[in-house]
């Protein structure tokens, strides 16, 4: 399938989609509709186990909502589809890593924080925040909600109401991004953080990666509940077999999912 605003590529159980929307990647409704349309197509698809998003060109991974679309008659609705993709890609059954490769503002921000985990390049040029109060505005795809998890409530306040735009070291200082790259470096680290989890047992994955999301959403009892009924299930498959098997013949482990 051809794309208007993204570019795809396979490398791979690695799926790779950059924003195409030079020179800032600003996001429209047609990028978020072809986004989700490309992680549904790989989501059935078990050739693929781990997924990078990043941005096209030299400037940065996205400056944030277009701001031309968010004055046109699709105002609204890109309003609420851009909820609707951020919460798809934050509720995925497999690891997306966002791979920042210069600023990401706004709903480039808030498109970073829904994925799984964010690698960042250390640079001038990238710098990650949600700057809308500046403009008499506030972030409005989940970024109010996704910043404090992640960074907790004081760091994300100060962020939120300065309008601060933080660089590499400080956003991994304070657990917003897992880790950053040198200049040259980040595409090679993110395909080699997603190769490492394209690797494990996908079944476990899928389960672990919808238990903390639903635990997350509730309370630590019924988080628990969660956890046991899952787990339960998850020992009764093909790769746990496998990986136990692969424990007592102290080889690596072959997982098909199954």
């Amino acid at each position: 399938m051809a794309y208007e605003n993204l570019i795809v590529d396979r490398d791979d159980n690695v799926g790779v989609i950059a924003l195409n929307r030079p020179p800032a990647n600003p996001i429209n409704l047609t990028l978020l509709d072809e986004l989700q349309a490309v992680l549904t197509e790989w989501e059935k698809d078990k050739g693929v186990r781990a997924i990078i998003i990043t941005g096209a060109g030299e400037k940065g991974f996205s400056a944030g909502l277009d701001v031309k679309a968010a004055q046109s008659a699709e105002g609204d609705k890109v309003a609420s589809r851009g909820h609707e993709v951020f919460r798809y890609i934050e509720k995925y059954p497999k690891p997306i890593i966002a791979a920042v490769n210069g600023f990401a503002l706004g709903g480039g921000c808030e498109l970073a924080l829904s994925c799984h985990f964010r690698i960042m390049v250390n640079s001038e040029r990238a710098v990650i925040g949600l700057p809308e109060i500046g403009l008499g505005f506030m972030p409005g795809w989940g970024g109010t909600q996704r910043l404090p998890r992640l960074v907790g409530k004081t760091k994300a306040l100060e962020m939120l109401l300065f309008g601060a735009r933080i660089n590499a070291p400080e956003a991994l200082s304070i657990g917003l991004v897992s880790k950053i790259s040198q200049p040259g470096q980040l595409m090679d680290d993110a395909r080699e953080f997603a190769k490492v989890l394209a690797k494990k047992a996908p079944i476990a994955m899928r389960a672990i990666l919808d238990t903390v999301s639903r635990g997350l959403d509730t309370t630590i009892d019924q988080g628990l509940k969660i956890e046991l009924e899952t787990v339960q299930s998850v020992q009764q498959t093909k790769d746990a077999k496998e990986g136990m098997a692969a424990l007592v013949e102290k080889r690596e482990p072959v997982f098909t999912g199954e």
